[in-house]
């Protein structure tokens, strides 16, 4: 047996290593790195590894966020473009329906105005027509009146006649 201790202490003037213990230390060692494996180990890898898809997950997410945000601004951008362009066309349709309107309500006018010129000639032309209706009627009077007279006067019928149509055709250049 005194080999054995002989053997199992090296250089035992340094302090003395025993390969017993050594051995029983390195047991126990690879023991405690089991035991850390089994019930340690384990469940902080699966605790990482939850931890590396949560984080993966989040910079999916966080890269579909951005992209669909891109994704709307364009579409918002978009949008804004056509509803720019829907808004000029209303607005040049409305000029041009403003410009039809001015022209269909001068015509009106115009037309209006040609008919009021018509209306007033013809209501020139009756009154001027009554005029010389009513002036031919006084005249008829007044040359029945000379011819009264003149037959007073004891004047031949041809020169009654030849009186009233000189005083007609006077009356009507005077007109």
């Amino acid at each position: 047996m005194q080999a054995f201790t002989e053997y199992s202490t090296i250089y035992a003037a340094l302090g003395g290593f025993h390969v017993g213990d050594m051995l029983m230390q390195l047991f126990f060692f690879i023991v405690l790195l089991l035991l850390v494996k089994k019930f340690a180990w384990g469940p902080v890898m699966d605790m990482m590894k939850k931890r590396e898809d949560y984080v993966a997950s989040e910079i999916e997410t966080a890269e579909k966020s951005r992209a669909d945000a891109e994704k709307a601004s364009k579409e918002a951008l978009e949008q804004l473009k056509q509803t720019k362009q829907e808004a000029q066309k209303m607005i040049e349709d409305a000029k041009n329906a403003g410009t039809r309107q001015e022209e269909e309500i001068i015509q009106a006018a115009r037309a209006e105005a040609d008919r009021i010129k018509k209306a007033a000639q013809a209501d020139i032309q009756n009154e001027k027509e009554k005029a010389l209706q009513a002036l031919q009627d006084k005249v008829a009077s007044l040359s029945v009146l000379i011819a009264s007279k003149v037959i007073e006067k004891e004047i031949s019928a041809q020169d009654q006649e030849k009186l009233i149509n000189d005083y007609i055709k006077e009356v009507g250049e005077e007109l």
